[in-house]
């Protein structure tokens, strides 16, 4: 792990290239040869052994080479995020909004995941479950690898008790508390999902918590966990989060150059409960964030 970042790793097949650096330049292009070579110079291209390879070194077929995944210009996330919970097992964290969990894109240095490996020196740190970029709240980290699956498969299973709160425009007509149960699956634009007829495989519990004006704070309940799940419920409920940007209509899409930062998505992941697999105890985690009412005429 270099700055937080835990190496990747490339098999290297049988092939015509003379070098290691003429393969990486063809199967990684996002990198050029100039930034291979750099990159390998600077220590940060390895054999199995943990020696450094240099940017004249022989293509050996049947190895394998890690390298760190590094971004030369990456957007800054001026927010912080918190540790609220940290033991043997798990590590839970109160993420900003804006923040990635896990390198993406544009963003390496700029996300949860990362910055807690800086943070903590635990190399084996894995995110459990995701939350949007775009949402505040609580992500779970399984700190060894023996444990992950077990806590994975809670996720995976509906075995966890998730609460989230959003901000959203207030539709006294439609009387609530109310369950939403929907199918949900990829829109034609890669970024987006929608609803669909047919057997649902997605459904959350509402209710309404305050009432300011026009909007309204709300207390959601999904049992499943689809992408984009309460976001894609609520606009289907008439009730489309407050700086969603991609419902009901995309304002931009994921590649925008710059983020409104003082206009974040109005959800929360607020609070989550389950049985430990590991421990056998009961866990309660909640956010300490508070969404922030926007002005309103």
């Amino acid at each position: 792990m270099i700055d937080g970042v835990s190496a990747s790793c490339v098999a290297l097949p049988h092939g015509p290239w003379p070098r290691l650096i003429d393969f990486l330049t063809e199967r990684l292009p996002a990198v050029s040869a100039a930034q291979w070579a750099q990159r390998m110079s600077a220590g940060r291209v390895l054999d199995e052994d943990g020696a450094t390879l240099a940017p004249e070194a022989v293509y050996a077929p049947g190895q394998r080479v890690y390298y760190y995944r590094e971004l030369d210009a990456e957007p800054v996330i001026p927010f912080e995020e918190t540790i609220v919970h940290q033991d043997e097992h798990l590590l839970v964290a109160d993420k900003p909004h804006f923040l990635p969990v896990t390198p993406t894109g544009r963003y390496v240095q700029q996300t949860l995941l990362v910055r807690l490996k800086r943070r903590t020196g635990i190399e084996t740190l894995t995110p459990i479950h995701r939350i949007d970029r775009e949402t505040a709240g609580l992500v779970v980290f399984s700190v060894r690898p023996q444990d992950r699956d077990a806590y994975q498969r809670l996720f995976r299973q509906q075995q966890v008790e998730k609460v989230y709160e959003a901000i959203a425009p207030l539709r006294p007509e439609r009387p609530l508390p109310a369950v939403h149960r929907s199918r949900i699956v990829e829109d034609e634009q890669f970024f987006r999902q929608r609803e669909v007829p047919g057997e649902p495989n997605s459904e959350t519990a509402l209710e309404l918590v305050e009432a300011r004006g026009t909007l309204a704070l709300y207390r959601l309940r999904p049992k499943s966990g689809r992408t984009h799940q309460l976001r894609v419920h609520m606009n289907a409920l008439g009730r489309p989060i407050v700086g969603d940007l991609f419902y009901p209509v995309v304002v931009h899409g994921p590649g925008h150059a710059q983020d409104d930062l003082s206009q974040p998505l109005r959800l929360l992941a607020r609070a989550l409960a389950f049985n430990d697999p590991v421990s056998g105890h009961p866990r309660t985690f909640e956010s300490r964030r508070r969404l922030d009412w926007p002005a309103q005429p």
